[in-house]
């Protein structure tokens, strides 16, 4: 209990003056605190300090105020969002609630307290470490919360509590995926998932003794179907969980157990943990409001869907970049398309793949409808040196002409950006069969996108068959959106959907790694 001298306000006479910039401290806790305030507390946070004449946040004559309580036990919980409560001193700042007897013990408390709130809101809200910092690919710059703002929010909220819950992303997918973690630890604490030993390839209709540990460890993952299933017969019931197990984990949906279904459905719980908690991480990177109509490609998932008013109402598979071509993480708003594009062929693949060729043979391209150009004007490859070329000292360009083998396909969904990253169409349709779909140079194809164009320029025309039939003239035709279409190109590796399904995917990128060594970095540092 705080003794009512520390708080209160000096009798001692003081001489009158004319000016004044700043009210000085009336207490000798506010004395305290000022004199506490070094250059390392946060700007924001000062000011704040200043603004209330270095009168403490948390506690009155009274004692601790009950916002005090509220924050130390969010901060003691913030594994449930998969944030380090350690990083936050909660214990610690319990125990200076106990022992501190003096104003500058209880202007240390108040000053660290506002401190680790400070970094707890900030982590919460906004990430534990800044993407761009780790990775020069991810292109995503969240907001960090005004100091300020923060705690003169704080102090005006009603409820203290809904105060502290609204600092965590208010999306639905961070809330599906926070309460996932929280059902999954639970099932590490009761043991884990079983394993599946290896053994010969596990096709419909085979019979195992396997299968019975199959069907154990396909519902503590809470597969559908797992559970009607009997004996040891690989079949029915089993087979379609398998199926489901697959989809949910960007595999084949075949319904066979071969090495890349085993290796996942043996993956140990604790590693699903660490992925899930990454996850949580990147939510927070992300906004709440994605936009009103708008395209989210997973790059980990190597699919696109176009949601509007809250709604999925398209989705399509897409190829995205090789993993030494990787398609960075970004955000952008769609400013047109173009039908029967040109490819301006870029300049690393003209020099890297198509000059070898050209030094060969100079027609090598025309086969392909590709010509060059210099200074603007085109030039007869047939008539260039090409020997004499190099990647240092390539001045001409490429361009390929509309038509079926044009490398963008018929059509391309542009948002033009520094990555020179677009979706587009493609001539090889043959990937999108393929689970596993990163084989472009960085670009997104995607797969039937005239379909895509009529979901997306449904607001310029709707007639059915209406962009195929601009395809079919030859014509190059731009078409700018007279709606706003927001482009989010994100990279998830778990999450968990409305229907209760939880994804998990590969990490074709190795960025998990790189996060989770940041993470580790970011909680022994304290930063």
């Amino acid at each position: 209990m705080l003794g009512t001298s520390a708080l209160a306000q000096s009798t001692d006479a003081s001489p009158p003056v004319a000016e004044q910039s700043a009210p000085e401290p009336q207490t000798p806790i506010a004395v305290a605190i000022k004199a506490s305030i070094s250059q390392d507390v946060p700007e924001g946070l000062q000011a704040y300090y200043a603004e209330r004449v270095y009168a403490p946040v948390w506690f009155d004559q009274n004692g601790l105020r009950e916002n005090a309580h509220l924050a130390i036990a969010a901060m003691a919980e913030a594994n449930d969002h998969a944030l380090n409560p350690n990083n936050y001193n909660p214990l610690g700042l319990a125990q200076q609630t106990e022992t501190a007897q003096t104003p500058e013990e209880w202007a240390a408390f108040d000053l660290e307290l506002s401190r680790q709130f400070l970094r707890y809101a900030t982590h919460l809200s906004s990430g534990r470490v800044q993407p761009n910092k780790i990775n020069k690919a991810l292109n995503l710059f969240p907001d960090r919360p005004d100091p300020k703002a923060l705690f003169e929010n704080a102090e005006k909220s009603v409820d203290f509590s809904a105060f502290l819950d609204s600092l965590a992303p208010q999306s639905d997918n961070y809330a599906r995926l926070k309460r996932r973690l929280a059902q999954y630890r639970q099932k590490a604490e009761t043991g884990g998932f079983t394993s599946v030993p290896d053994g010969e390839v596990l096709k419909p209709g085979m019979t195992d003794p396997r299968v019975t540990l199959l069907r154990a460890r396909l519902m503590e993952e809470d597969i559908p179907g797992a559970e009607d299933h009997t004996g040891e017969v690989y079949d029915g019931a089993i087979v379609e969980a398998v199926k489901i197990f697959q989809e949910h984990h960007g595999l084949a949906t075949d319904g066979v157990i071969g090495k890349n279904t085993l290796a996942r459905l043996n993956i140990p719980l604790q590693d699903k943990l660490v992925q899930m908690e990454l996850n949580m991480e990147r939510r927070r990177w992300m906004r709440d409001y994605l936009g009103e109509f708008y395209v989210f490609v997973n790059l980990a998932d190597q699919n696109l869907k176009v949601v509007r008013d809250g709604k999925t109402i398209h989705t399509t598979r897409v190829v995205v970049g090789k993993p030494y071509h990787a398609t960075p993480v970004f955000s952008d708003q769609l400013e047109y398309v173009e039908i029967n594009p040109f490819w301006n062929v870029p300049y690393s693949i003209a020099t890297k793949e198509y000059l070898p060729k050209l030094k060969q043979n100079p027609s090598a391209l025309s086969r392909q409808n590709i010509r060059v150009f210099q200074d603007g004007n085109e030039v007869a490859a047939t008539r260039v040196a090409w020997n004499s070329y190099s990647g240092g000292n390539f001045p001409f360009r490429l361009r390929q002409d509309p038509g079926d083998g044009n490398a963008l396909g018929r059509i391309k969904f542009m948002f033009p950006n520094e990555f020179n990253i677009y979706i587009h169409d493609t001539p090889s349709k043959s990937l999108f069969s393929q689970a596993e779909r990163a084989y472009s140079h960085g670009c997104i194809r995607a797969s039937n996108p005239f379909a895509l164009a009529d979901v997306l320029l449904a607001d310029n025309n709707s007639t059915p068959g209406h962009w195929e039939g601009i395809r079919d003239t030859q014509k190059r035709t731009v078409i700018k959106p007279v709606v706003p279409i927001e482009v989010h190109l994100t990279y998830l590796t778990a999450w968990m959907n409305k229907d209760g399904s939880t994804h998990f995917r590969k990490d074709i990128y190795g960025r998990d790694e790189v996060l989770l060594d940041a993470l580790r970095k970011a909680m022994t540092e304290n930063l």
